[in-house]
């Protein structure tokens, strides 16, 4: 215990242990208050008999005494506390957020700390955090409008359009088939529109996957990347493989939904510009991250002077709307890579 006053006394002395504005503190490891300066006495409005008549969770807010009490035997057990923010009570109940640097000497079994008033700066946090958290709410709304929208154009394109159009081919082909003596100029004209007619159908098939896939709800979003790809390869000629090490279960239906559109955002700007020979997407769980990756080994480009390129834009603009971190990978003749990776 001689040990222990001698700590104090020393660690008191300290010229900036009254003079500074931050609250300065000696804790004993029985959880009460040994030493506080001026200005802890002023923030908190207690007097120092008060202070040290009581235990020190007296004084903290009850929902942060359990984290508190946590992070404490994580100090008297070696570690370091560093920038560890709680809510103390002043004497007229006012609350305010104080954040802790704080050490442990084991062999006086005390705790010196200094803490700063955060108040001002936690309360501000906490209103941008409530603004982003609206500003998402609004985000998520309008996509989910926006994906309603698709649905309904996919529908109608898909159950009228198409169906229109199949009716079309079926009057072309029993014209063909029910006409005499119709010339062969003729036959090749009906057989010309019949094709036509048949590229139409699948193109409108095509469109209507591409505005909403319905695909994604009804085998999961593992299946229709791989459909995809295959259809892409056979589009294209150009080899695209889709592997996954993914549970489709931990993914929610926005991040299915937005990584579908990447991959397909992604695939549009192969086809058109990238010239490759090799596609492959992959889907891989680290645990506590996802990553979700398009590889190609096309012509490449200067990734700084293609930032505002329209197809890139959405990409980033689809990652940042899910919290993603997107990296872009690219050099002239080196192919290019894209990688999105979320934290779950």
């Amino acid at each position: 215990m001689i040990m222990e006053n001698w700590q104090i006394s020393h660690l008191a002395t300290f010229p900036f242990f009254d003079m500074t504005p931050d609250l300065v503190c000696i804790a004993g490891k029985d959880g009460f208050f040994k030493k506080v300066n001026r200005s802890f006495i002023n923030k908190l409005e207690y007097a120092e008999e008060e202070l040290f008549g009581s235990p020190i969770t007296s004084f903290i807010h009850p929902e942060d005494k359990e984290l508190t009490k946590q992070e404490r035997i994580k100090l008297l057990n070696g570690t370091a506390l560093i920038n560890f923010r709680n809510r103390y009570l002043r004497k007229n109940g006012e609350i305010i957020w104080l954040e802790w640097t704080s050490i442990y000497f084991p062999d006086n079994e005390i705790v010196f700390a200094i803490a700063k008033d955060v108040t001002e700066r936690t309360e501000k946090e906490k209103e941008i955090e409530e603004k982003y958290k609206k500003f998402k709410s609004l985000a998520t709304h309008f996509k989910s409008r926006i994906e309603k929208d698709r649905k309904y154009l996919a529908i109608e394109l898909h159950e009228e359009l198409a169906q229109l159009a199949s009716v079309a081919k079926m009057e072309i082909d029993w014209l063909s088939n029910n006409i005499p003596g119709v010339s062969e100029a003729a036959k090749k004209k009906i057989e010309h529109a019949s094709a036509i007619t048949e590229l139409l159908i699948n193109t409108i098939r095509k469109i209507s996957f591409s505005i909403s896939p319905n695909m994604l709800e009804d085998i999961g979003l593992i299946e229709t990347l791989k459909w995809l790809c295959k259809e892409f390869a056979i589009l294209n000629g150009i080899s695209c493989v889709f592997e996954s090490t993914c549970e489709e279960i931990s993914l929610t239906r926005e991040i299915k939904l937005d990584f579908f559109r990447i991959c397909q955002e992604s695939l549009s700007n192969i086809m058109y510009h990238a010239q490759a020979n090799n596609v492959k997407i992959k889907i891989e769980d680290f645990g506590n991250k996802i990553c979700l990756s398009i590889k190609d080994d096309g012509k490449g480009f200067e990734v700084e002077q293609q930032k505002q390129v329209a197809g890139l834009t959405g990409i980033r603009e689809t990652v940042s709307s899910i919290n993603g971190q997107l990296t872009i990978n690219s050099a002239i003749g080196k192919g290019t890579t894209i990688s999105v990776i979320l934290t779950k």
